[in-house]
């Protein structure tokens, strides 16, 4: 019996969170469907400037994505902070950037004179769609609706496209967070789609490398890699873009068996820094869903997480043990 999104999200233990929408139908998402041999290759950008649009609107940032034949994989990062600061302008422009809003609010940005009563019923409605703005269900409600309608409309049929509801799951330390995304950034890899990472395109590791090859500067719609910057509080990820980089490079070798000895791994300071081993790295970034359900992190964090979200009992505990327990 699927679990309500309320037991599968809880913000008090980690603003991370990995997605995944998968198809469903014979047609595909992207990619050449070998039955028909029509492609769909086009539609990766649709999924990609989806994404990357609703990054600029919602007070959530992508930590990592990838866009496959018939799913996708989003790794996010919750930022209410962010939503709780803006103003009642600020919240209803985001709104409106991907949503028509209410008559009130339309009117209230055409500058028509606006009543104390309706200036209150604004401002109710602004609270609301403040709560949406940090929304992971919302987030992914706006990004698999929009595509669901481009593709019914391509294919000139109506119904589902994707499955009843994505899958959610907690990412609830830094362990969890850098080999999820190195898992959803490898997924071309694993699927023998890519063989390298500079060809690995509607990847968030694709995107990220390029934008650093034109201009040396980070992608401004992917949360950063900020490394030694983390004492100056710039949000982001604490580790360097270079050394996350040379880590999914080693960790693809060894997928793909390029060379015979994979010491690039085992001299990762990121790895270093998370306490993992090369065994527990290449079982996390080759098989992170295989092992983890709602949620995944050490196994203190997840008896957390199972009390925040009164869970009577937490799958992927072992694995917790076994995987994210430094060592």
């Amino acid at each position: 019996m699927p679990r309500s999104r309320s037991s599968q999200i809880s913000l008090v233990d980690t603003p991370y969170y990995h997605c995944v929408s998968r198809c469903v139908r014979r047609s595909f998402l992207c990619g050449v469907d070998s039955y028909s041999g029509r492609s769909f290759e086009h539609r990766r950008d649709w999924v990609e400037k989806r994404l990357l649009h609703l990054a600029s609107v919602y007070a959530i940032d992508i930590c990592a994505y990838a866009v496959m034949n018939n799913h996708v994989h989003v790794v996010l990062c919750v930022d209410n902070c962010l939503a709780d600061s803006w103003s009642l302008d600020e919240v209803l422009q985001h709104w409106h950037l991907v949503h028509k809003g209410t008559l009130l609010s339309q009117k209230y940005f055409s500058n028509d004179d606006i009543s104390e009563t309706e200036m209150i019923s604004l401002s109710e409605t602004a609270e609301v769609y403040r709560q949406r703005l940090y929304d992971i269900s919302w987030f992914m409600r706006d990004l698999n609706e929009y595509i669901a309608r481009e593709a019914n409309k391509e294919d000139e049929c109506s119904g589902r496209f994707w499955e009843g509801r994505f899958k959610s799951q907690a990412l609830l330390d830094e362990a969890a967070v850098l080999s999820c995304m190195a898992y959803v950034d490898l997924n071309p890899i694993r699927a023998n789609i890519n063989k390298t990472i500079i060809t690995s395109r509607h990847t968030s590791i694709f995107y990220r490398t390029q934008a650093f090859i034109r201009s040396k500067i980070q992608p401004s719609l992917l949360m950063p890699f900020v490394g030694s910057f983390k004492e100056s509080k710039i949000r982001g990820l604490a580790y360097e873009l270079r050394d996350y980089c040379e880590l999914l490079e080693s960790t693809r070798r060894y997928i793909r068996k390029d060379r015979a000895e994979n010491k690039g791994i085992l001299s990762s300071s990121i790895l270093k820094s998370l306490g993992l081993s090369q065994k527990q790295w290449m079982t996390l970034t080759t098989e992170f869903e295989k092992h983890f359900c709602y949620a995944a992190g050490g196994e203190k964090m997840m008896q957390r997480f199972k009390h925040h979200t009164q869970h009577k009992r937490i799958r992927g505990m072992c694995n917790a043990k076994r995987l994210l327990e430094t060592g």
